[in-house]
């Protein structure tokens, strides 16, 4: 006959471990939880300060992003003059609206003188963007109010920029954060998403107490 041996001072142990890690865990998940909801509310804020611009190209093919590109381009062109002299959302958005055919009209051209004659479809309306970069700054994933050039099927890659304040036309270079894009963005925003989003560009979900987690965290990225 087995004799079984038994401590019980190492079962109040383990329950007493398994009780500090549900601890830890459960603060870890209000923190993260926290976390979030704050870089989601801060996304939302700064979504209604600036507007997107949006192009999508017909396909992947390499002539199909070449002409995006060429829209892109034109578009662009025509928008940095439209655009000079706006103070604010608002008045950006105005321009849009008003000038929505005439951005459309832009790009059938283009894309008819390119040899196509692929449709094109105009919108000025919410649209889910990921994290992008410009230079050093970053703008969360989220949903943005965008102007969308569509051509033809809209099933190839995208490009996209930010219309307001202008980061997309500096002459002919795209995504070049100027002092001028700079100044323009201090005062869209508020100092808090200036200096802490955009400046920061990390938009991580980080445990602020718990900093070993972080680095499970980083471990399960792919």
């Amino acid at each position: 006959m087995k004799t079984k041996i038994t401590f019980p001072f190492l079962k109040k142990e383990k329950k007493k471990l398994v009780y500090i890690i549900g601890i830890i865990f459960g603060a870890a998940t209000l923190l993260t939880g926290g976390e979030y909801l704050n870089r989601q509310k801060m996304q939302q804020e700064i979504a209604e300060k600036i507007i997107r611009f949006h192009v999508i190209a017909n396909s992947d093919s390499k002539e199909d992003q070449e002409l995006k590109l060429q829209v892109r381009d034109a578009v662009g062109g025509e928008m940095r003059q439209l655009l000079s002299g706006i103070e604010n959302r608002m008045e950006c958005e105005a321009v849009l609206r008003q000038n929505r055919e005439q951005i459309t009209e832009t790009a059938e051209r283009v894309i008819a003188q390119a040899g196509y004659d692929y449709k094109v479809e105009t919108f000025l309306k919410e649209v889910d963007f990921p994290v992008k970069s410009y230079g050093n700054y970053t703008f969360p994933a989220g949903a943005y109010e965008a102007l969308e050039i569509v051509i033809g099927e809209g099933a190839g890659h995208n490009w996209w920029c930010v219309m307001y304040p202008n980061m997309c036309f500096s002459g002919s270079v795209y995504e070049v954060v100027d002092e001028d894009a700079k100044n323009s963005l201090k005062e869209v925003l508020s100092a808090e998403e200036y200096r802490e989003v955009l400046e920061s560009g990390d938009y991580q979900v980080q445990f602020k107490y718990l900093t070993f987690l972080n680095e499970l965290s980083a471990g399960n990225e792919e």
